[in-house]
């Protein structure tokens, strides 16, 4: 989650800025879905996946957040805002608040 919204908010810093204008973070969980928007005020400038060059430092922002979350877009709000937004699904839980088993947390048995 932590490199999703370095992502996103680093692409609304380099991409969407506007002198004097900020962006807005805001992650927020419903149900079991972690959801991360970041709006800015560059509507005319809309992310989009590209192949990255050989040789440059950039580009591959979007790749990751494609790769780390379930699901990623862009809406169109009040002009001139955009919010570039990402899901990531959460584990259950029991109702007692345990996290869930996992294989890792199940093996059994000595080492050696």
């Amino acid at each position: 989650m932590t490199q999703i919204v370095a992502e996103l908010a680093a692409n609304a810093v380099t991409h969407g800025r506007v002198p004097g204008r900020d962006f807005q973070l805001l992650i927020y969980v419903v149900g079991h879905t972690l959801r991360i928007e970041v709006t800015d005020t560059r509507d005319d400038h809309s992310p989009r996946l590209r192949p990255p060059s050989e040789d440059g430092e950039a580009g591959r922002g979007l790749l990751l957040v494609e790769a780390l979350a379930d699901k990623w877009g862009v809406a169109v709000g009040r002009r001139p805002r955009k919010t570039v937004w990402a899901e990531v699904t959460l584990p259950h839980r029991d109702p007692a608040g345990r996290a869930p088993v996992t294989r890792a947390a199940i093996t059994q048995g000595t080492p050696g």
